[in-house]
């Protein structure tokens, strides 16, 4: 069993986009990235630290708007209106959860879909359905580079998903398939889950739930992704497999932490700049 090092994949795209940035600097041209947060959610305020953390370290322009907890919706979508205006900013992301008076789904679809550096505008989410994409979302397209890195093929392995959200589970499945894997999606209402998730080549899990893949539901040297961020009864972090049973029985695993979370921003970091290279006809 290996383990895959998500921090050391992450740090490789950083320094990959980093070196890109540079060179769009010598033309006049530096990526910008706004980030929207409304309220005071802990979890969003640590993450979108992380992302400029992230911005200043390849290079990137980066604004963060942090709108008050009773922002309405006019005065949100404004905003977003505002941004898709301006030339210094090639990447717009809002902070999702929203508080429960705001529709993100309005915010989401408001995004010109090439500043839509999530990929979760309706244009972006059915671009890569047919698989003519500019942007991938970013945790799936941070576990297909996790898998490239192992030297693992995609072509031709089963491969099982565990959830169906549309920001993982659906678009992971899609980015298999574009690759030539079989896939299976599976989700709550799967019957015998474990049948299914035992036939797996490839197995991603994304479902938010600690631990709850167990050794005996996984295949003899399969690749094993976790996506999963909970807290154990020990209020540890950990993922949606039992790590310690089930690393023995897989040739690749992702750890919790240190797997799949590191990747997430810096594929934004990637969406960024790919969305800074199209808008300058690059």
């Amino acid at each position: 069993m290996a383990i895959i090092d998500g921090k050391a994949v992450s740090k490789a795209v950083r320094q990959r986009v980093s070196a890109e940035t540079e060179e769009l600097k010598k033309k006049g041209i530096t990526p910008g990235l706004a980030v929207i947060i409304v309220g005071e959610d802990p979890a969003s305020q640590v993450y979108v630290r992380n992302k400029e953390k992230a911005c200043e370290e390849v290079g990137f322009y980066s604004e963060k708007f942090a709108l008050p907890e009773n922002t309405t919706q006019e005065e949100l979508n404004a905003l977003v209106c505002e941004l898709n205006g301006r030339k210094d900013i090639n990447g717009i992301l809002c902070q999702l959860p929203l508080p429960s008076h705001l529709d993100d789904k309005q915010v989401i679809n408001l995004i010109d879909p090439i500043k839509d550096v999530d990929a979760f505008h309706p244009v972006n989410v059915g671009a890569i359905m047919i698989g003519d994409y500019n942007f991938l979302p970013c945790t799936p397209a941070g576990v297909m580079e996790l898998i490239h890195s192992t030297g693992v093929s995609v072509e031709g392995k089963k491969a099982v998903v565990i959830g169906r959200s549309n920001i993982v589970g659906k678009p992971m499945a899609m980015l298999l398939l574009h690759e030539n894997a079989t896939v299976e999606i599976t989700h709550s209402r799967t019957k015998n889950l474990s049948d299914v998730t035992k036939t797996a080549d490839i197995l991603v899990a994304a479902i938010g739930k600690a631990k709850f893949v167990t050794a005996d539901m996984v295949k003899e040297g399969a690749v094993v992704i976790d996506v999963g961020m909970n807290r154990d009864e020990n209020s540890k972090l950990c993922g949606d497999m039992d790590f310690e049973s089930v690393k023995d029985k897989c040739s690749y695993i992702t750890p919790v932490p240190g797997g799949v979370g590191p990747m997430t921003i810096s594929m934004l970091m990637q969406n960024t700049l790919t969305a800074a290279k199209i808008q300058n006809n690059l």
